[in-house]
């Protein structure tokens, strides 16, 4: 039978099968659990599994054929000052690049290099007043018509109609923070803020045992949109004053200490986003595992190495062919666009908001690798490698062809030597992390919504081999077995055991009539902000856990509160 949401249960990660328990528990419950086929591999799982390997994972016994089925236990969460340590860090690379672009154009300016002073402030401000906008016009959208404002007293509306409940929201209060929230805009600190944030929601998240899930709700939103918001500023500030810094250093033959620490960090923040951002995806979705912070440091080293030398070719041909340079960007933003939007994509909420969101991820890989596309990837990142290989090839082979020899012989051949060993360099990363830190390595145990069990709960089409009507016996059950065997041990693909009487109320169910958004996109409820509006509504009004029901095929899925890192 499917799981029924009672409001307070909350999803953990276990291996060898999904676990729903109290959040406010400190243990997962024991009688609580429901259990996940993944030992037989067949289509019959989709129809309930008829292999009596259920039946032995909630019997205790081996199942016959052999096929066993390992148990393992959820992982201890990571540390709470790891969270607070990569958000500090996270804030410290954000300060160190806007911080040394700014005294970069500065000295451009003092220098009188009055070219490379505007184009090096151009691709800081602008970038940034584009996403404080953007910033602005979520928390406008989160605190206005019918959201959590109300709710709090921060519009009229809600201070009049909750006056006896929250006597200190008046005017003056939503004033006050609605010109707090201008003032960090305008000065160009709303990420700044939003970083702020999430560790003081992070951190309560973990130490407030009480509305507990408010807090972890709150963080996860303000933590999802501070990395969007980084994602964006970033490709468009540090990715092309990168390119501009390493252009200005070739062609005066000459690199200065501050051009040198500028183009470090960002280059550092280009990896850092990146590895953030996937880590962050992954903690947001209970249906993949989380990436441990061994894996983000590899992750971030991978991003390091074939930026650098993506970088390093860009700027190479830039600095000798200005305009073919940008007919070359223009090509390559095109032909990247059309292949994301080729392959179909379905991270927003509307058909134009997805279009701009395709196009930005053509910014994005003209510098490196972004997976946008669920399934497996190695042939797209062996066809997205390879062009960028060639690209680098034909980029700093035309350099060295027309190059000046008495101003370039100095650097030429470490130059070359660069571009192909960070390039090699990064493959090897990338290897190693897929291989052994990646979340679904096959070194480790997949995960629940990798079986074939769960296939069909994620609304995966179903194999030619699984008819409704007659599903066929796996393989590993004896020949000995009858009709009435079968029968006997043909349990479903889901069973929960009745949990221990409570005396919570059942919290409110947000049912959601469209299928859920699969990885490596966001949930409808991170990108929907009518919805995020909802959950924060309900969230704040109702003691118990708000669930969320999306449709997905013949079954529907609950998705229920679960635990973060964080």
């Amino acid at each position: 039978m499917a799981a029924q949401s009672d409001g307070k249960a909350g999803v953990g990660c276990g291996s060898g099968f999904a676990q729903l328990y109290d959040v406010d528990a400190d243990e997962p419950l024991d009688s609580a659990a429901i259990h996940i086929c993944q030992c037989c591999r067949t289509s019959a799982c989709y129809w309930g599994c008829r292999s009596a390997c259920l039946g032995s994972l909630l019997g205790g016994g081996q199942p016959i054929g052999g096929a066993g089925i390992r148990e393992t236990h959820c992982p201890p969460r990571e540390q709470l000052w790891l969270d607070c340590l990569w958000i500090i860090l996270a804030l410290l690379v954000f300060f160190w690049d806007v911080g040394t672009d700014l005294c970069l154009a500065v000295d451009y300016y003092q220098r009188q290099d009055y070219l490379w002073f505007g184009l090096t402030l151009f691709f800081v401000l602008v970038p940034s007043v584009l996403v404080q906008i953007l910033s602005f016009r979520w928390f406008v959208q989160d605190y206005t018509g019918g959201g959590l404002g109300e709710v709090e007293g921060l519009t009229k509306r809600g201070a009049v109609a909750l006056g006896c409940l929250y006597p200190g929201k008046d005017r003056l209060h939503l004033a006050t923070i609605w010109l707090w929230q201008a003032t960090i805009h305008i000065l160009q600190l709303g990420q700044v803020w939003r970083y702020i944030r999430t560790l003081y929601l992070g951190i309560m998240s973990r130490r407030q045992k009480e509305h507990q899930r408010r807090w972890y709700w709150a963080m996860m939103f303000e933590y999802a949109d501070v990395n969007m918001l980084r994602l964006l500023e970033t490709f468009l500030e540090s990715a092309p004053q990168l390119v501009l810094q390493l252009c200005i250093m070739i062609q005066e033959n000459r690199a200065e200490t501050l051009q040198c620490i500028s183009s470090l960090a960002s280059l550092l923040s280009l990896a850092w986003v990146l590895a953030s951002y996937h880590k962050l995806l992954r903690d947001s979705r209970d249906d993949q595992r989380s990436m441990s912070y061994r894996g983000a440091l590899l992750h971030l080293f991978w991003r390091l190495f074939t930026i650098s030398s993506r970088v390093i070719s860009l700027a190479l041909f830039a600095s000798l062919f200005h305009i073919y340079f940008g007919i070359f960007v223009v090509v390559h933003w095109c032909a990247m666009a059309f292949w994301v939007v080729h392959g179909g994509t379905d991270f927003c909420m509307s058909k134009w908001e997805e279009v701009l969101f395709n196009m930005v991820v053509g910014i994005v890989y003209i510098f490196c690798w972004f997976n946008v596309k669920e399934g497996r990837t190695r042939h797209r990142m062996v066809a997205y490698y390879t062009v960028v290989l060639a690209e680098n090839t034909i980029l700093t082979g035309l350099w060295y062809a027309y190059r000046d020899p008495a101003l370039t012989d100095s650097y030429a051949v470490p130059a070359l030597c660069g571009v192909y060993l960070t390039f090699a360099g990064g493959v090897l990363v990338m290897l190693l992390y897929y291989g052994f830190l990646h979340p679904a390595t096959a070194h480790l145990q997949p995960s629940p919504a990798s079986s074939c069990c769960a296939q069909l709960l994620w609304g995966l089409p179903l194999p030619p081999s699984a008819p409704p009507t007659a599903p066929p016996t796996p393989a590993h059950m004896t020949k000995s077995q009858t009709e009435e065997d079968v029968a006997e041990t043909c349990l479903p693909v889901f069973q929960v055991r009745s949990a221990p009487p409570t005396s919570k109320p059942d919290g409110p169910l947000i049912k959601i009539d469209m299928p859920r958004k699969r990885y490596p996109a966001w949930d409808a409820h991170y990108v929907d902000r009518r919805l995020r509006r909802t959950i924060n509504i309900l969230q704040y009004i109702t003691p118990a856990a708000v669930g969320i029901r999306y449709r997905d095929g013949p079954l529907l899925y609950e998705l229920l509160q679960y635990e973060s890192s964080l």
